[in-house]
């Protein structure tokens, strides 16, 4: 369980890095990637915990992309 996330944290860190060099389009697509890939993990999770960590990344995506588009939700429920 642990290497999926710190995949996951390697790939939000890019993220806040793409946001940091204000280069808002590769955030953007790489959010999307790694909002794709927490909607598979959450599909497979098996334990609560694993859940739990997947739901505090989905709420950073989100704040990301609020922060990247200024409008609400990643998954396009604005």
């Amino acid at each position: 369980m642990n290497n999926k996330f710190e995949t996951l944290k390697a790939d939000v860190q890019e993220i806040i890095d793409l946001i940091a060099a204000k280069n808002d389009r590769e955030a953007n697509n790489k959010l999307l990637e790694v909002s794709e890939t927490l909607d598979e993990m959450i599909d497979f999770a098996e334990e609560d915990e694993e859940v739990r960590e997947i739901s505090r990344y989905q709420v950073l995506l989100n704040q990301l992309h609020v922060k990247i588009n200024g409008e609400e939700e990643v998954d396009g429920n604005a």
